[in-house]
């Protein structure tokens, strides 16, 4: 397959997907925002919505821009901003705009399904918005993201246009499980015991499962109360969440194994090895170490394995053909 068909195959699966996890940060925010914070007044409005730009490593882009964090303007921002790379909107546009490039690649009934989540968000006033309810755009956003997954594995060939829509999708989502566990857990260190500290503690807990559709999943698997390490471990090390971090890691892994055939490529080692990683981890080591740098450390490696595979798909790719046609 050439360079620019995966390249863009690859990032209409990753703004996808991330359109899909900034709703469920907004959702998240959302939550967070009704309960009491640890501070004052001043500090509670904006307290979940900064935490949200810091998960996006955006907080200072956003004040330089705009000044003062606040709920509207955040909402704004992360919903039908233009300019912000994060935003739906801009996902939402980025999608359609791949898919278009390559529309032989794909099937008719993907490009359709991403032409009108485009058009409907182009559509839509922040007053619109405002007024049929944010919550409402967030769950919409959620439905289009799996109705774009359901066409895909109901029509698409099991070839490689498949699989660079997937290794999009779940390095994408692989970022996120440590970005939306960071809004929480940078509220402080978790402590040895891996409890809750007070009511504000368990709510926000309680607030990322709901926001990742994994309460239900917590309540089989766990059997007890909402505690930061069990939630940390359900978003970190089980593959029995399909949003977990160890899930996105398996799947990387084997669709990297199968698109090289095995070969041992650098690329394959890394997802290897951080999938590895993930599968032998204990959550007691986790805390006992700190979340917030094994987080950082994580999210270091997954930009690592991010840049293998664009340089071995997108770049070598494009080279190689290049000098075969010099050849030819």
């Amino acid at each position: 397959m050439l360079c620019r068909t995966a390249n863009d195959l690859y990032w209409a699966s990753r703004h996808m997907e991330r359109a899909e996890n900034t709703a469920r940060l907004i959702d998240l925010a959302l939550r967070i925002s009704m309960l009491p914070e640890r501070y004052d007044r001043g500090k509670a409005q904006a307290g979940p919505w900064r935490r949200a730009l810091d998960a996006l490593g955006a907080s200072g882009r956003y004040t330089a821009l705009y000044g003062t964090i606040e709920p509207e303007g955040v909402l704004r921002h992360l919903l039908l901003a233009a300019d912000n790379p994060f935003s739906i909107h801009s996902c939402l546009r980025g999608a359609r705009e791949n898919a278009r490039a390559q529309r032989g690649a794909i099937t008719a009934e993907m490009y359709e399904d991403l032409n009108t989540s485009w058009l409907e968000i182009r559509s839509r006033t922040w007053d619109g918005v405002r007024s049929d309810g944010i919550s409402n755009i967030v769950e919409w956003v959620k439905s289009r993201s799996a109705s774009f997954r359901g066409v895909t594995i109901g029509t698409l060939g099991r070839g490689e246009a498949y699989q660079f829509l997937q290794l999009g999708a779940f390095i994408e989502r692989s970022n996120w499980a440590i970005r939306l566990l960071d809004v929480v857990g940078s509220e402080g260190e978790i402590d040895e015991s891996g409890e809750v500290r007070d009511a504000t503690d368990y709510f926000q807990w309680s607030a990322l499962l709901q926001s990742q559709s994994a309460f239900e999943t917590y309540r089989r698997l766990y059997r007890e109360s909402v505690t930061p390490r069990s939630v940390t471990d359900l978003m970190l090390l089980r593959d029995v969440n399909p949003r977990s971090l160890q899930t996105c890691l398996n799947t990387l892994h084997e669709v990297l194994r199968a698109m090289t055939g095995g070969e041992s490529l650098e690329v394959v080692r890394l997802a290897g090895a951080l999938s590895a990683q993930t599968r032998y981890a204990r959550i007691d080591d986790i805390i006992a170490r700190g979340l917030e740098p094994h987080l950082q450390a994580t999210m270091d490696l997954l930009v690592e394995l991010g840049e293998a595979i664009h340089a071995q798909f997108m770049v070598s790719l494009e080279a190689g053909h290049t000098q075969s046609q010099q050849q030819g």
